[in-house]
C-alpha cells in the first residue's frame, strides 16, 4: 500500500485510475466510498447505556481499586474514606459535564475535539498528545501489573521478570484487536466478575488472618489519621492514587461517540460512579483495617503468599481486559485522525485490518517499554494522575462548563453562582494536582531508586514482586 493511496483516502479499495479503466465513473467511486463510510458508521453506533456502563467499568475499576488500601495506610482511615467518597462525587459531576458537551456538540468523537472548542487548534493538538500519552501509559501500567501477577503466581525466583512483561504485552495486544466497544463490552462482564472476586478473596483472607493473629483484629496497627512522620509527597502521592481510580471521564467522548442514544449516558455515569465509590471505600477501609500500615500496593500482595497467588490468578482477566480497552481507544483516535475520509478508519477490508493490527502492536510495544522503564506501581499511577487525569477529570471539564455550557453571566442567578463556584473549585483541584502531584511522583521515584525498593529498569530481577 503506497503512501499516496493512504493520503488520497482510497485505502482499503482499488485505486481510482484502475477503477476508471474498468469503466467506473468518479460518481460511482464516490457512491461506493460513501456507502462504505455509512456502513462503518452503523457498525460503530450500536452501543447502549448498559454496555456503555460495562465499558466504563472495564476502563475504570481495575488498577485503581488495587492501590486504594495503601492510600488509606498513608492518609489514615478518616481522610481516606472522605477523599474516596468526595473525589468520587466530583468525578461523577465532571463526567456529567463532559456528557453535556457531547450532547451539545454531537460531532465530538474524542477528548481533543472537545478541547478544540475552547482552546482552538493549539488545544486540539496538545490534548491529542495528552490523550494518546495517557492511554499508552495506562497500557504500560497494565503490562507492569501483569508482570507482578505472573511473578507472584509462578513463584519461581529463577524466572526472568522481563519475560513475564513480554507475555503480558502479548496478551494485551491480542485482547485489543476487537475494534468496537459493542464487541468489547462482552468481555466486560468477565472483567467485572474477575476484579470483584479477587478483591473479595483478599478481603476475606486478610480478615481471617487478622482475626487469627495474636491479639486479633484489635492488634492491627491501623489509624484514624495519618502518622506523624507522614511526608507531604507521600500523602499527596496517596491522594493521586485515589484520583487515578476515578478517571472514567477520559474515554467518555470516545464511548459516547458509539452510542445509539447518547443522552442515556447519565444512567451510565451514575451507575458506574456509585459502584466505584462503594467498591473503593469498602476495599480501602477493610483491607487497611485487616492488614494495617504494612498493606502493599497492588492490594493483592497484602494477603498471604498462597492466597495472593490465587487472587492474582483470579485477577488476570481484569488486568488484561481493562488494559486492552485503553489500546482500543487510543488506536481508534489515531486511526480516525490519520484516515478521516477513508473506510480504513472503520477497519474495513484487508488494508484496514492490517493497519489496525500494526497500530495496536506499536501502542503495546510502547506500553511495554514504559512498564520496564518505570517498574513501580504507585509512582507510575501517580505520574499518570498528575500529568493527565488532572486535566481530563478536573480542569478541562471545569473550563468546558465556563466556556461551553454556562448560560449567561456567572452571577445571573443562584444556580449559576453555585455552579460557578463548584467549577472554580474543580479547576483549582486540577491545577494543584498537576503541580503538587507531579512533584510527589517524581520525588517518590527518586526515593525508591535510592533505597533499592524496586527492581532496575529492563532487568530480570523479580525480588520486589515475589517477597
Amino acid at each position: 500500500m503506497s503512501q499516496g493511496m493512504l493520503q488520497d483516502g482510497y485505502a482499503g479499495s482499488s485505486p481510482p485510475e484502475y477503477e476508471k479503466k474498468r469503466g467506473r465513473s468518479d460518481a460511482d467511486l464516490e457512491l461506493d466510498n460513501t456507502t462504505s463510510l455509512a456502513e462503518g458508521e452503523m457498525k460503530f453506533h450500536r452501543l447502549g447505556w448498559k454496555r456503555l456502563t460495562v465499558c466504563l467499568i472495564v476502563e475504570a475499576i481495575a488498577l485503581g481499586s488495587l492501590s486504594i488500601p495503601s492510600a488509606f495506610a498513608t492518609l489514615g482511615m478518616v481522610p481516606g474514606v472522605l477523599l474516596t467518597v468526595s473525589l468520587g462525587l466530583v468525578a461523577i459531576y465532571t463526567s456529567y459535564v463532559v456528557g453535556q458537551v457531547k450532547l451539545k456538540y454531537p460531532h465530538i468523537e474524542h477528548y481533543a475535539d472537545g478541547v478544540r472548542l475552547i482552546w482552538g487548534k493549539f488545544g486540539y493538538e496538545l490534548t491529542g498528545v495528552m490523550f494518546a500519552s495517557f492511554l499508552i501509559l495506562l497500557t504500560g501500567s497494565h503490562v507492569l501489573t501483569g508482570t507482578i501477577a505472573f511473578v507472584r503466581i509462578v513463584d519461581n525466583p529463577g524466572t526472568c521478570a522481563l519475560i513475564w512483561g513480554v507475555i503480558s504485552a502479548i496478551l494485551l495486544f491480542l485482547l485489543a484487536l476487537p475494534p468496537t466497544f459493542t464487541e468489547f463490552a462482552i468481555l466486560g462482564y468477565i472483567d467485572f466478575v474477575s476484579i470483584i472476586v479477587a478483591i473479595l478473596i483478599t478481603i476475606i483472607a486478610t480478615g481471617i488472618a487478622a482475626h487469627d493473629a495474636p491479639g486479633g483484629l484489635a492488634a492491627v496497627d491501623w489509624s484514624l489519621w495519618p502518622a506523624q512522620d507522614t511526608t507531604f509527597y507521600s500523602a499527596f502521592l496517596a491522594t493521586t492514587n485515589i484520583i487515578f481510580a476515578y478517571s472514567f471521564s477520559v474515554c467518555q467522548f470516545s464511548f459516547m461517540a458509539e452510542m445509539h442514544t447518547p443522552k442515556d449516558y447519565v444512567k451510565s455515569i451514575w451507575s458506574l460512579g456509585l459502584i466505584e465509590i462503594f467498591i473503593y471505600t469498602l476495599t480501602g477501609a477493610l483491607v487497611y483495617a485487616f492488614v494495617g500500615s504494612e498493606v502493599q500496593s497492588p492490594a493483592l500482595l497484602s494477603s498471604s503468599h498462597t492466597i495472593s497467588r490465587i487472587a492474582f490468578g483470579v485477577a488476570l482477566p481484569v488486568i488484561f481486559i481493562s488494559g486492552s480497552i485503553n489500546s482500543i481507544v487510543v488506536g481508534q483516535y489515531i486511526l480516525r485522525r490519520a484516515f478521516p475520509k477513508s473506510p480504513i478508519r472503520y477497519i474495513k477490508g484487508v488494508r484496514g485490518w492490517l493497519t489496525w493490527i500494526a497500530l495496536i502492536a506499536i501502542i503495546t510495544i510502547i506500553g511495554f517499554i514504559i512498564a520496564e522503564a518505570i517498574p513501580f506501581f504507585n509512582a507510575l499511577l501517580g505520574i499518570i494522575s498528575s500529568l493527565f487525569i488532572s486535566g481530563f477529570t478536573y480542569y478541562f471539564p471545569a473550563l468546558f462548563w465556563f466556556g461551553l455550557i454556562k448560560e449567561g453571566k456567572w452571577n445571573k442567578d443562584r444556580k449559576n453562582i453555585i455552579l460557578s463556584i463548584t467549577n472554580a473549585l474543580v479547576l483549582v483541584i486540577g491545577l494543584v494536582l498537576l503541580g503538587a502531584g507531579t512533584y510527589a511522583s517524581v520525588k517518590d521515584i527518586l526515593v525508591e531508586y535510592s533505597t533499592g525498593e524496586v527492581r532496575g529498569s529492563f532487568t530480570c530481577s523479580a525480588k520486589a514482586y515475589s517477597e
